[in-house]
């Protein structure tokens, strides 16, 4: 969801995330945190800043997140994936500095990073509120795991293309059976991600719903479908394997964080209480298609 109300409340602290080879680049983190001091903003440092300053703590990403108003990106979309998915209860403004190759999701580059933060400590800024997947497995009845995601939860296997079962129920109720190479459950924010690829529809971030895309599937008649997020959906892997590393079905987490699944396992996906807001001083969501994904070319 897009909120495009602009936002005047104060940031007092900031900190500062980066890439882990942001090593290449110490003197723009030095100079950006130059400029924050100069405009009286108390700084934390990721593990991978805090080296840069002398008798400065480096804090991983959960105890930054709970200490900081504002935290800046210094990375590309895998980065900025990897920060959400370790979002606190509390609201936390993030502001994407792009260092990567796509980055769809940041908000800017180096060069015009300071740019947008003096516009930033003016208020002058909106939020892009992104919605988040909680995905939670369950083996014989016990949880075993959950992580949330910003873009997608993907069901899929390893180097052998065999198709998987699985069983799809929505707030309990059976939908469907589906033979597939795989599952995607996705975001807005996903829907222009790895689900794209397998043929599903692009939704507006401002549309509250979950796109559900089959990989591959064995009926011609199983097709993506977007259901409101307010729903609860339950996939049962009905395919057995055996415990060899090329066939081992896993569920991957906005294609960094994985995990093996059996015969029998629950995964539960859902939308999390828990939002991403991205700091945005334009509303740029059609550029970004034309311009990233080069929509209508």
């Amino acid at each position: 969801m897009v909120a495009s109300t602009t936002v005047t409340k104060p940031i007092q602290t900031v900190g500062i995330i980066s890439k882990r080879n942001i090593a290449d680049h110490p003197q723009t983190v030095k100079q950006l945190v130059k400029f924050l001091k100069q405009h009286k903003k108390e700084v934390f440092f990721d593990e991978n800043c805090s080296p840069f300053f002398k008798g400065e703590k480096g804090y991983n990403k959960e105890e930054l997140l709970h200490k900081v108003d504002m935290a800046i990106v210094l990375g590309g979309d895998g980065t900025l994936l990897k920060t959400a998915r370790r979002l606190p209860r509390k609201k936390v403004l993030i502001l994407g500095v792009n260092f990567g190759n796509l980055g769809f999701l940041t908000e800017c580059g180096p060069h015009k990073m300071y740019e947008c933060l003096d516009k930033i400590f003016q208020g002058q800024y909106i939020l892009d509120k992104r919605s988040l997947l909680r995905a939670t497995v369950y083996r014989k009845g016990k949880k075993i795991s959950t992580s949330l995601a910003l873009n997608d939860a993907v069901i899929n296997q390893g180097a052998f293309a065999r198709l998987i079962r699985m069983d799809i129920e929505i707030n309990n109720q059976k939908v469907t059976s589906v033979s597939a190479d795989g599952l995607i459950v996705a975001t807005p924010s996903g829907s222009t991600a790895h689900s794209l690829s397998a043929g599903g529809p692009i939704v507006h971030p401002k549309i509250e719903g979950i796109v559900i895309t089959p990989i591959c599937p064995s009926s011609l008649a199983m097709r993506a479908i977007v259901l409101p997020d307010s729903r609860q959906l339950t996939i049962t892997i009905e395919t057995k394997r055996k415990e060899e590393q090329e066939t081992t079905i896993g569920l991957t987490l906005d294609g960094q964080d994985v995990m093996n699944l059996k015969f029998g396992d629950k995964i539960k996906i859902r939308r999390s209480k828990r939002s991403l807001y991205l700091i945005r001083t334009a509303n740029k969501y059609y550029k970004m298609l034309r311009g990233k994904l080069g929509w209508g070319e």
